[in-house]
């Protein structure tokens, strides 16, 4: 019994101690889980806080970096500072160092040039020792002289500026009357300007006559150019034919002889020449008539009958577009006032201004030079040698010798200058806007340029992308200092450059 509760003491006992065993490993096996997964946790957070403690780390790190970034930035702007502070200081010192330099070269050439002056005065010194010396060996009549050649030279020099005043005076006086004079003249005289054109129209009774004047083969036409020595047009219009010529004298008589023709019917080259003999005949008597006329209001005569046939003939001829024998004329009158007014031969100046072109008469027949031509005409014929004179020095081959061949000249440049005496001024005019146009268009980036306000403005328009406004100034300046160095003109003239940007765009 005793061992049967034995054994199952024993037994029991092994079962309480393997459930006791069973209970301790199932208690610390959850026990080592509990603490694993706590250790897992802290370790969790212990990896997250130092994850955010590097980032922090970074942070400051870069925070550090841009901190010293900044410092060194501002510490090499302090360096560039002091740097520009001290290449200015250089350039200062080498700027006053070059003054002084400059200065020193002054004072050594000061210095040279006191030195200069001190010998100088020491010379003089020495030269004046030499005639006080000189002087006080002299004898008194010596010394008389010496005195004597040393105020006269004084004098000398003091007449020479005595005289080169009143000079000026009498010539700014000469002038004033002179001014005078011209004024009271073209006062006194205003002559009629003739300006004369190169052509002569011929009206017809009808267009049938332009066929007839042409003739079989056109030798009618052929004949009346061969014999009139002028250009026939005969065009499409209606009732008129053109006579064309250089010659007012030829394209008279051309005109006349077509005219008769026309009038009569007969034309034919036998009849031509007919026509044109007795049309010549007629003309010449006519300019002899003429000549006598014009000395008849003028008071002149005795004249050569060729000298008078010349001066009807010049009422055919021009010159710059100035009729010559209005310019005779007008010369002529002009010469005999201011002769008057300065005290000389009314007559004589009258004659010679009368005469002064006669050669213009014969130029287009003989060739050469009218001045040679007149001058010989008016020897040959006995003329007065103050004419003969008047017609070399109006155009500066001889210095007039007289009252009356100055007052010739002065009347000619007088007549000649005369607004709408002659057709070159308006010539000059258009060659000097030409030649003002072409100077701006020369000019780099310059787009247009047109003269404006009778040639005394120009307008000039730059290239606005390729110009500034400074360079537009420059540009002006430029264009008006060539227009003084090239271009001859009275008064000033007006440089406009104009620079502008358009901005174009078009509504659809």
């Amino acid at each position: 019994m005793l061992g049967i509760i034995g054994v199952s003491s024993l037994a029991g006992m092994a079962i309480g101690t393997g459930v006791c065993y069973l209970w301790l490993k199932k208690s610390t096996k959850h026990k080592f889980s509990y603490i694993e997964s706590e250790a897992k946790a802290k370790a969790k957070a212990i990896e997250q806080e130092t994850e955010l403690l590097l980032k922090s780390a970074h942070v400051k790190i870069k925070e550090n970096e841009l901190e010293q970034e900044r410092e060194f930035q501002k510490r090499i702007g302090k360096v560039d500072e002091r740097n520009r502070t001290l290449i200015l200081k250089t350039k200062e010192l080498t700027s006053k160092e070059e003054s002084l330099k400059l200065l020193e070269k002054r004072v050594l050439e000061k210095e040279t040039q006191l030195d200069k002056l001190e010998q100088r005065k020491q010379e003089e010194i020495a030269n004046t020792v030499d005639k006080m010396q000189h002087i006080a060996s002299l004898t008194k009549e010596e010394a008389k002289a010496y005195i004597l050649e040393k105020v006269e030279e004084q004098s000398r020099a003091d007449v020479a500026n005595i005289v080169r005043k009143y000079e000026q005076i009498a010539k700014e006086e000469g002038e004033r009357k002179a001014n005078y004079i011209l004024a009271q003249a073209t006062t006194r005289y205003a002559g009629d300007f003739a300006g004369e054109r190169l052509i002569n129209l011929v009206n017809l009774p009808s267009d049938e006559h332009k066929g007839r004047i042409i003739g079989k083969e056109g030798r009618n036409i052929k004949t009346l150019e061969m014999l009139l020595g002028v250009d026939i047009v005969i065009d499409e219009t209606p009732g008129v034919i053109l006579v064309s010529s250089f010659n007012l004298y030829r394209r008279a008589i051309a005109t006349r002889v077509i005219e008769i023709l026309v009038e009569d019917g007969r034309i034919h080259p036998g009849r031509i020449e007919e026509v044109h003999a007795k049309v010549e005949e007629e003309f010449e008597q006519k300019t002899f008539e003429e000549g006598e006329n014009i000395l008849i209001e003028l008071g002149l005569f005795p004249m050569h009958e060729e000298l008078v046939k010349l001066l009807g003939r010049m009422k055919y001829r021009a010159s710059y577009g100035q009729n010559a024998l209005a310019h005779t004329l007008e010369v002529a009158k002009l010469a005999r006032v201011m002769a008057a007014e300065m005290g000389g031969d009314e007559k004589l100046a009258l004659r010679a201004g009368l005469l002064h072109d006669i050669g213009k008469a014969l130029t287009e027949d003989l060739g050469g030079s009218h001045v040679d031509i007149g001058a010989d005409l008016c020897r040959r014929h006995g003329e007065h040698p103050t004419v003969i004179n008047a017609i070399y020095a109006h155009h500066g081959y001889e210095e007039p010798d007289s009252v009356e061949s100055a007052a010739v000249c002065a009347a000619d440049k007088l007549s000649a200058a005369r607004p709408g005496a002659r057709r070159e001024v308006l010539e000059s005019f258009t060659k000097r806007v030409k030649e003002i146009e072409d100077i701006a268009l020369s000019k780099a980036y310059v787009n247009q340029a047109y003269a404006i306000n009778a040639g005394r403005e120009i307008r000039v328009f730059v290239n606005a992308q390729k110009m500034s406004d400074n360079e537009t100034v420059l540009l002006s300046k430029e264009i008006a200092k060539e227009i003084e160095e090239k271009v001859q003109y009275p008064g000033e003239i007006k440089v406009n450059v104009i620079r502008e940007t358009r901005a174009v765009n078009y509504a659809k």
